[in-house]
């Protein structure tokens, strides 16, 4: 099937509100993750925090399946030519397809064209299968942090570009 990927637009936000809440759901109720004890978790985000993002200017990107967004990705310039990635989602009924690969490759191939070296990612450390996924794409594992806004341990990522 086509697929594209192209910037979010404004008009596009609740729409990927949406998106990232029905995604990041899957991993909060497997983390037993609330809004209490994870209120940064994508699976409770609000419009406002998209806008927010907007104006940090950190790109937003979906990728869509015939026109229907089935997936999304948000990607931060940072110092020293490192990039995040953040909110790497696809739809649940879409997921195990090549999608979230697809998106992955896009970020690299941006980042490199904006002159970045590399990039990093932070995701829950004992979210063991995610963790696998990203060191078969090449990430390495760089420090596990514990925050004490939040009820699990972050490992934090990278790989070259």
């Amino acid at each position: 099937m086509d697929t594209e990927i192209r910037k979010i637009g404004e008009q596009e936000l609740s729409n990927v509100v949406n998106i990232l809440r029905v995604s990041f759901n899957t991993v909060a109720a497997e983390f037993n993750l609330t809004k209490e004890n994870a209120a940064t978790n994508a699976a409770f985000i609000e419009i406002h925090d998209l806008l927010e993002m907007k104006k940090k200017d950190i790109d937003m990107l979906g990728l869509y399946l015939c026109e229907t967004q089935i997936g999304f990705v948000a990607v931060e310039e940072t110092k020293q030519k490192t990039y995040y990635m953040e909110k790497l989602s696809i739809l649940p009924k879409y997921r195990h397809k090549g999608y979230g690969k697809k998106l992955m490759d896009y970020v690299f191939k941006y980042v490199k064209r904006m002159g970045g070296e590399k990039v990093s990612i932070g995701i829950i450390n004992q979210n063991y299968i995610l963790k696998n996924w990203y060191l078969e794409y090449g990430f390495i594992e760089k420090t596990i942090k514990k925050y004490p806004h939040l009820c699990f341990e972050v490992c934090l990522m990278e790989k070259k570009v």
